[in-house]
């Protein structure tokens, strides 16, 4: 009977991880996975002490099967308040004695939610592969965060960068608010990383949260990294290490109805490209990754990963992704360097290999004549010249590509209107305290004129008499008057969207005034 219950360990350890979450008896989920777990625990005072006690209870329930060690399951808890702090790092408990103990011992730490700071430490400090006490490397890491929901703080950017290190976010919320914020931090899939439940029902969620961190946990085991259209990564963790053997890799497109990954590994155990065309390659024992080439774009691939040995029976392990769809250039178009006879127009990405030519088409909107021009594959920008100012031109970049495809894609530009510059501005002091103000410029699309004046103390420094106004375009001249000994007067053209490049002069007179204007 022993020796019944222990191969029923080994198979659920090793292959039926759905049997794992199923049944939460201890000795039935020893041993199925490896990694670190670090929770996230608001104890705050918006949570109650009794909400805060039925928090530590149901992590107690959730962690009570998994196996605890170096080579297993290692757990953390941080804490968030005010000071948010590390309750017990990874390396603290070997034990589910001595886990399910400092559970029992834990306090709260009220305060304010300071959710951000905690995020801070766990991403700079506990979750840092490699660290002190931190996170072990080549090793899945996951984050669970129970909160209330109450006031979650500015916590999707902080989240996001933990996900695009690695880790993966789960979230518990014993509130029903922020749900759009809750979802945009967890790990896809939302619907088993994001739980909303009461305070009194939530034990009704551990067995799926367990399966989920088992999910994890298990998926990593063999992964799939740096996917492209053609190209992919298969990475293990090196198990025949030490041992005389090699790895048996065979990679195929994946069968009708195969799992989907849209560009990350799934879960599996048993090899699933028999009956299908595949490729095979050999890794000896003491590597861990292999890349996986000539992939087609846009499809769906099973790799299976086969240890073997003479001494030790290993399983075989499975992951399930899909490849990048294939970009065609031009994929982008924009526009810069715009004047007023010019525009530069830019494309990407650049496909020398695939791409025979590139031809920009481009019109003055609406109807104007179509302009058409050639450019080499290897070039990816050009300037097109002797435009009309102040115009929309719609710009077409389409591409040859070798195997027949065009593609195409267009974009819509204004070119600059003209602005010519404040041709000549004289001043003519009249009397002690007036200036006869006159300038030339052209007419073409101007809207008016906008007129400063500032006085100036004996030492050209600005002081608190100014004055501003708008001018219309039939104007040339203005007067000013009652001004400050020393004025600096500036005259600006204004056209439909900016102002031109105006003129300064400084006025000098031998007496102050008290008042100051202008008349036209």
């Amino acid at each position: 009977m022993e020796n019944r219950i222990l191969f029923t360990c080994i198979l659920v350890g090793m292959f039926l991880r759905k049997s794992c979450g199923q049944n939460s008896a201890t000795e039935e989920v020893l041993n199925c996975c490896e990694g670190d777990i670090l929770f996230l625990l608001d104890s705050s005072g918006s949570v109650s002490s009794y909400e805060y006690s039925r928090m530590l209870g149901f992590l107690s329930e959730l962690l009570l099967p998994f196996s605890l060690g170096e080579d297993q399951v290692r757990v953390g808890l941080l804490q968030v308040g005010t000071q948010p702090r590390l309750e017990f790092g990874f390396d603290a408990h070997n034990t589910q004695s001595g886990l399910q103990e400092a559970l029992g011992n834990t306090k709260a730490l009220r305060g304010d939610t300071n959710t951000e700071e905690a995020l801070r430490m766990a991403k700079d400090w506990v979750l840092k592969p490699g660290g002190a006490r931190g996170a072990r490397a080549e090793l899945p890491r996951v984050l669970v965060w129970l909160t209330d929901g109450v006031k979650p703080g500015d916590v999707i950017g902080p989240m996001e960068e933990l996900r695009e290190e690695g880790v993966a976010v789960l979230v518990i919320s014993t509130g029903h608010g922020n749900y759009q914020v809750l979802r945009q931090v967890v790990t896809p899939p939302v619907e088993s990383h994001l739980y909303f439940v009461d305070i009194d029902d939530m034990s009704i969620i551990t067995e799926d949260l367990r399966d989920a961190i088992i999910e994890i946990l298990w998926a990593e085991r063999l992964q799939v990294r740096d996917v492209s259209t053609d190209s992919a990564v298969l990475q293990w963790r090196p198990v025949l290490a030490g041992l005389n053997g090699y790895y048996d890799i065979r990679f195929g497109p994946a069968p009708s109805g195969g799992v989907v990954g849209g560009g990350a590994g799934g879960p599996g155990t048993s090899p699933s490209t028999s009956g299908g065309q595949y490729q095979r390659l050999t890794r000896p024992g003491d590597s861990s990754t292999a890349r996986l080439t000539g992939l087609k774009p846009d499809t769906t691939y099973t790799a299976t990963l086969t240890p073997e040995s003479n001494l030790q029976v290993l399983n075989p392990l499975s992951v399930t992704f899909t490849t990048k769809p294939e970009v065609l250039s031009p994929a982008v178009v924009t526009v810069s360097d715009s004047e007023a006879n010019s525009v530069r127009v830019s494309w990407g990405p650049l496909q020398p290999e695939s791409v025979q030519s590139f031809q920009v088409e481009y019109s003055a909107l609406p109807g104007g004549k179509l302009h058409m021009t050639t450019v080499g594959r290897g070039q990816n920008s050009t300037m097109l010249t002797n435009l009309q100012p102040d115009t929309q031109y719609l710009v077409t970049v389409s591409a040859r590509h070798s195997y027949g495809q065009e593609r195409a894609m267009s974009v819509k530009v204004c070119t600059e209107e003209v602005r010519p510059d404040l041709a000549d501005l004289r001043l003519t002091t009249v009397g002690s305290d007036s200036v006869q103000v006159d300038w030339k410029a052209s007419m073409d699309g101007l809207r008016g004129y906008w007129l400063t004046w500032e006085g100036q103390d004996g030492h050209g420094s600005t002081t608190a008499q100014r004055s501003s106004f708008y001018l219309p375009p039939n104007l040339l001249s203005t007067r000013l008057t009652h001004l400050p000994p020393a004025t600096r007067v500036c005259v600006w053209p204004v056209y439909r969207t900016t102002r031109g490049k105006g003129l300064c002069c400084t006025a000098q007179f031998h007496s102050d005034a008290s008042a100051w204007g202008h008349r036209s």
